[in-house]
């Protein structure tokens, strides 16, 4: 069924591949719909814990398909919708903003984590920010660009790259459209750590790995919830909420599990998703 991405499951990981070496993946409509479409059957299988998005080749993704883009400046219609590829995931009660056409995975259950292994550039970056973690190759390149292509601040990054680095740093990215390397992404808050280049998917495969050896799935998930929900909410009702879901998680299995495992000095056993 997929064209443009490679999807792999190996336990506890499902990895994602945009798989357009040759265009340095740049995003198309059905690349979009093809890796929704993955992000839906991760989500689904209790083999996942967590979901591994990266690029094949020497780059994460160059930003949208040059001729997609030269096709809507000369007033044509972008891609086709793939009906084949319908699907959505994420939680059908969050937030409408957190059900958009990339801010759905902030509402998926499971974590995303975003491997970058090269150039992310254009909309890449906030497919990237809408990843709940970004680990970068020491190769690494990132441009907004889209002040150089005469766009504007796309696809919600002028709501959640303020949120990451701070009005200042965001500000300067965006205006400019400068290109950061790696290092400079890590200082800014951009990725949260920089990994020699050869050792990104083992590292970040280890990530997942403790993922799922340590911590509870549905903790996993609540908490997604609470970060994403609680940065639109005041101090007072996001303190609430907490409280609320603190005593409801006292009444799960994975509480008690989670205890005994620790007195018990072994590995939890929590149930998966």
């Amino acid at each position: 069924m997929y064209e443009q991405i490679l999807y792999e499951v190996t336990d506890p990981i499902a990895t994602i591949t945009l798989n357009r070496p040759q265009q340095l993946n740049a995003w198309t409509t059905r690349m979009g719909d093809e890796v929704r479409h993955a992000m839906a059957q991760a989500e689904e299988d209790r083999a996942v814990v967590a979901v591994v998005l990266t690029g094949a080749g020497r780059g994460f993704c160059a930003g949208a398909d040059l001729k997609g883009l030269q096709a809507i400046g000369d007033g044509n219609a972008a891609d086709a919708r793939s009906d084949e590829l319908t699907a959505e995931p994420g939680d059908a009660e969050a937030p409408a903003g957190f059900r958009k056409t990339y801010t759905y995975m902030l509402s998926m259950r499971k974590p995303v984590i975003a491997a970058i292994n090269g150039p992310c550039a254009g909309m890449a970056v906030p497919i990237s920010l809408f990843c709940d973690l970004r680990f970068a190759s020491d190769r690494a390149v990132f441009t907004t660009a889209f002040v150089r292509r005469g766009l504007i601040a796309e696809w919600g990054i002028s709501w959640m790259l303020p949120r990451l680095v701070g009005p200042a740093h965001a500000t300067d990215l965006l205006l400019s459209g400068r290109k950061i390397d790696a290092e400079e992404a890590a200082r800014m808050g951009l990725v949260n750590r920089v990994v020699p280049h050869d050792e990104l998917l083992p590292f970040v495969r280890a990530y997942a790995e403790d993922l799922a050896a340590h911590c509870s799935p549905t903790s996993m998930s609540v908490m997604k919830q609470e970060i994403y929900r609680h940065l639109s909410m005041d101090l007072g009702d996001a303190h609430d909420e907490a409280v609320r879901l603190m005593l409801e998680s006292f009444k799960r299995p994975d509480f008690k599990e989670g205890v005994d495992s620790f007195v018990e000095k072994r590995a939890p056993r929590f149930d998966r998703i």
